[in-house]
C-alpha cells in the first residue's frame, strides 16, 4: 500500500503538494507551540540552574509555590485570560479561528491572528516545496529545513534568541542527511558528505569572524551565537558554495527593513534587531533557487552574458 502511495505521489504531484499542506497546516499549529513553550520551557532550566550554582538565589525563591510541569505538551493548551481548557475541535488549524472569528469560545477574549499565520504560511510554504522538489527524499529534507526555520523565525522575533534545542539537530540533521541520503539530481539539498562538512564549519566560523572583528571595533556585539549555529546549520545542509549569496541576501533584507522601520515606524537606531529571521529567509530562498537567484545575479551584474 504504501509503495501504491508512493507511486501515486510521484505521479501526481499537485495531489501531493495538496496532501503536504493539509500537513503543514498541522505542523504549523505545533510550531505555534514551540514558538510559545519553548522559550519558557529554557527560561526555566536556566533559572533551576542558576539556583543549583547560586544558593542564594535559591534561598530567596524556596518559599515560592512549585512551578507547574510545563513541557511542548503539558499543561493542556488554554485561552491566556480564562483559563479555559482549548478543545480539540477549537483548534483545527486556520479554520478553527476562522469560526470562533479569532475569539475564544468562552470569554470571547481576542485571539492573535499570528496563530492562523504561523499555520498558513506553514501550509503554503510546504505545498511550495512539495510542487518544487517532487516526491522524494528532497522533499522530505527541504520540509524539515522548513518547519525548523519558521519555529526558529518566530522565537528569534519574540525574544531574539535561536535555541540551541533546534539549530544543533538541524545542523546535525544536515550532516547526517549529507551521508545517508547524498546528493541528488537537480536538487539543492542533501550535498555530498565533503561540502556539508565545509559548509557548517565556514557557516560557524565567517559570522564568528565577522562578530569578533565587529565587536573589536565597535565594542558592541552585532549578533548572537545562535546566529553562527544557524548559519552552520544551513551550510550542512546547502553546502558552503551557497553561503555567500545567503549572506549577502540576508544582510541586504536586513538592512532595507531596518531602514523602512526607522523611516516609517520611528523605530531606534540602537534598537538590536534579531537576524536569525533574515538568515532563515535568505536561507529557504536558497534552497529553493539558489541557482536561479546566483545566475540572475551574476547576469545583472555583467559577469555573466
Amino acid at each position: 500500500m504504501l509503495n501504491d502511495l508512493a507511486a501515486f505521489y510521484a505521479t501526481e504531484p499537485i495531489w501531493f503538494a495538496g496532501s503536504v499542506f493539509l500537513l503543514g497546516l498541522v505542523i504549523g499549529s505545533f510550531l505555534n507551540v514551540v514558538i510559545y513553550r519553548l522559550p519558557i520551557i529554557l527560561e526555566r532550566d536556566w533559572r533551576a540552574q542558576a539556583a543549583d550554582l547560586l544558593p542564594s538565589t535559591a534561598d530567596a525563591t524556596s518559599g515560592a509555590a512549585p512551578l507547574e510541569r510545563f513541557t511542548l505538551s503539558t499543561p493542556r493548551s488554554a485561552c491566556p485570560k480564562c483559563k479555559a481548557p482549548i478543545t480539540a475541535l477549537q483548534n483545527v488549524p486556520v479554520v478553527s479561528w476562522l469560526l470562533l472569528r479569532g475569539r475564544c469560545a468562552s470569554c470571547k477574549a481576542g485571539i492573535s491572528v499570528r496563530y492562523p499565520a504561523v499555520e498558513l504560511a506553514t501550509g503554503v510554504l510546504s505545498a511550495w516545496v512539495a510542487w518544487h522538489f517532487g516526491f522524494g527524499a528532497s522533499a522530505a529534507c527541504a520540509l524539515l529545513v522548513t518547519w525548523a526555520l519558521i519555529a526558529l523565525t518566530g522565537i528569534d522575533i519574540d525574544h531574539q534568541l535561536l535555541p540551541d534545542n533546534i539549530t544543533l539537530p538541524l545542523m546535525w540533521a544536515g550532516l547526517l542527511a549529507a551521508v545517508v541520503v547524498g546528493p541528488v539530481a537537480g536538487a539543492a539539498l542533501p550535498v555530498a558528505p565533503k561540502d556539508a562538512i565545509i559548509g557548517a564549519a565556514a557557516g560557524y566560523i565567517s559570522l564568528w569572524l565577522v562578530f569578533h572583528a565587529f565587536k573589536l571595533v565597535t565594542g558592541k556585539e552585532g549578533m548572537g551565537y545562535g546566529d553562527f549555529k544557524l548559519f552552520a546549520a544551513l551550510g550542512a545542509w546547502l553546502g558552503w558554495k551557497v553561503l555567500p549569496m545567503v549572506i549577502v541576501l540576508s544582510a541586504a533584507t536586513g538592512a532595507v527593513l531596518g531602514i523602512l522601520m526607522i523611516a516609517l515606524q520611528g523605530r531606534d537606531r540602537r534598537a538590536p534587531m534579531p537576524f536569525g529571521p533574515y538568515l532563515a529567509a535568505a536561507g529557504w530562498l536558497a534552497m529553493m533557487y539558489g541557482d536561479s537567484l546566483l545566475n540572475g545575479y551574476l547576469r545583472i551584474s555583467g559577469l555573466k552574458h
